[in-house]
């Protein structure tokens, strides 16, 4: 099983937080099984952490050039560190893989969090001594659980972040792998050059997107929310609506809803408000060349704002994230609201430092994609964009039983009083044949009806020449509706029955 991320990225990105990666000089057993046994429990739910053997730690910062282990003792290593798992109580196995970097070996160890919390593993390995103990993070450090920790860690361990959860009714063939080698090449993943040799089964286990016994091998939550195409079918209402209202009686009002992969909607509708709802306004002063450039909203503060709604979103509760577009304001509401460690009056000063992430591997997904950083950065960098482009500052909103959260944005005042248009997408035109490759790009991932394709290529609806291209491919034998010839209609399903030479038309089987 792959580590799915490369050691580069590791040490020189900051994509990571350092408190969850410890840096080990040599092969030191004992402090080394305390840490694994840290991350396993993960009690503020980050997600487990890192252990690079090999490379020397001042204040927490690795130290270049790195040390290295000898070549000839990674396999004695690896094997003590599958005895020494053994005194993890109950079985823990980290995933461990040797790296060469700066032409140094290093072994690398990834501990996620572990589903049996709270684990123990052995205080000392002395022979005489056999005490067993719970370690924590803090901060960087692993420390000794305390009975608080311990209950909360009891507590966890009943109560599975949704994200982390199988879901029972899916099968591993909704996992895409399409999406998944999108996904590896985006991020640059270690895995992504061996990711096409793959079984689905091999990279969801590698990217641990999919957990159970052989019998019941099944998708994670978090899986089908990245990759699959439709994870409104699973979890309903995941989709972004972005509503925009010139008017309060409602005359104008336009609605966009955006679905599939939850990062994709998340990047489509950024890029919607940033075309066709943003405005900005030049203006000259007298007393220098420069010209003043204002935004009716910055589009930093957008981005963080909507980010952190994917992120702390509750996937139980079937509710789009609203974006709300007014004459004089805009709002994003999702559900629901903080949690109960922010108070009332850490709202009413901006004031949100959250202990605990809702949906740990989301986080987790997002911060290698670079959408997200996770360090509680999210409003000092939405006041500080508002600050910067002269803009009132956000209203945050709830109610007394945290069903709901609202960012409210105020329009800057350059702007009020005055009509923005929207502005509608420009139309793509496509040859048939253009048309042709990419319906069977998408039919290769998943079976779509006419007007879903249409969607998926950005069209407003079926055309004539759409319609006609279909035709054709059906009278070629490329394509084929999956119901009855007799129903034909924009809405019947699609697929491919044609493969073409030397391709496995996306699907790869376990």
């Amino acid at each position: 099983m792959a580590i799915p991320i490369s050691i580069e990225k590791l040490m020189n990105e900051n994509i990571v937080e350092y408190a969850r990666i410890e840096f080990k000089e040599n092969w030191n057993p004992e402090p080394i099984l305390h840490t694994i046994c840290a991350f396993a429990n993960d009690i503020d739910n980050w997600g487990g952490g890192y252990i690079v053997v090999g490379v020397k730690e001042e204040n927490g910062m690795p130290v270049h050039p790195v040390t290295g282990i000898p070549a000839a003792s990674l396999d004695r290593i690896q094997k003590d560190l599958l005895a020494l798992c053994h005194k993890i109580k109950p079985l823990y196995l980290p995933v461990c893989e040797p790296v060469v970097y700066e032409e140094k070996h290093l072994l690398l160890i990834w501990a996620p969090g572990g589903y049996e919390r709270p684990y123990k593993s052995f205080e000392s390995l002395s022979k005489d001594k056999k005490k067993v103990v719970a370690y924590v993070r803090r901060f960087s450090n692993t420390v000794k659980a305390s009975e608080a920790d311990l209950k909360e860690l009891h507590s966890i361990g009943n109560n599975v972040p949704f994200d982390d959860r199988v879901n029972p009714r899916a099968a591993l063939k909704d996992l895409k792998v399409p999406l998944i080698t999108d996904y590896l090449g985006e991020v640059e993943s270690a895995l992504y050059p061996a990711c096409y040799d793959m079984s689905t089964k091999e990279l969801a286990e590698s990217l641990k997107i999919a957990d159970g016994p052989t019998e019941f091998f099944k998708p994670l939550n978090v899986g089908l929310m990245f990759f699959n195409d439709r994870p409104d079918d699973y979890f309903r209402y995941t989709q972004i609506e972005v509503v925009s209202i010139p008017d309060p009686t409602g005359e104008g009002m336009t609605e966009r809803v955006f679905k599939g992969p939850i990062h994709r909607q998340l990047v489509d509708s950024l890029a919607h408000i940033r075309n066709s709802i943003l405005a900005e306004m030049v203006t000259k002063s007298s007393d220098r060349p420069q010209a003043n450039r204002v935004y009716n909203y910055p589009f930093s503060a957008i981005e963080e704002i909507l980010c952190n709604a994917v992120y702390h979103k509750s996937y139980q509760i079937a509710e789009p994230i609203t974006v709300r577009v007014e004459k004089d304001q805009m709002s994003i509401t999702s559900c629901p609201g903080p949690d109960r460690s922010i108070s009332s009056e850490d709202l009413a000063n901006r004031r949100l430092v959250s202990r605990r992430y809702r949906n740990r591997r989301i986080g987790d997904f997002l911060k290698e994609l670079k959408l997200i950083e996770g360090r509680n950065t999210g409003v000092p960098t939405i006041l500080k964009a508002l600050k910067e482009n002269g803009s009132p500052l956000p209203i945050f909103e709830t109610d007394e039983d945290r069903s709901y959260f609202t960012v409210t944005l105020k329009i800057h005042e350059a702007f009020l009083g005055i009509d923005i248009p929207e502005v509608k997408p420009r139309k793509v035109r496509r040859s048939r044949e253009q048309i042709r490759n990419e319906v069977l790009e998408l039919l290769r991932t998943n079976d779509y009806s006419q007007n879903e394709l249409a969607q998926q290529m950005g069209y407003s609806g079926v055309s004539k020449t759409f319609s006609a291209v279909i035709e054709a491919m059906i009278n070629a034998g490329l394509i084929k509706y999956t119901g009855c010839e007799s129903q034909r209609s924009p809405n019947l399903k699609l697929e491919i029955i044609k493969k073409d030479p030397g391709k496995n038309n996306g699907r790869s089987t376990p």
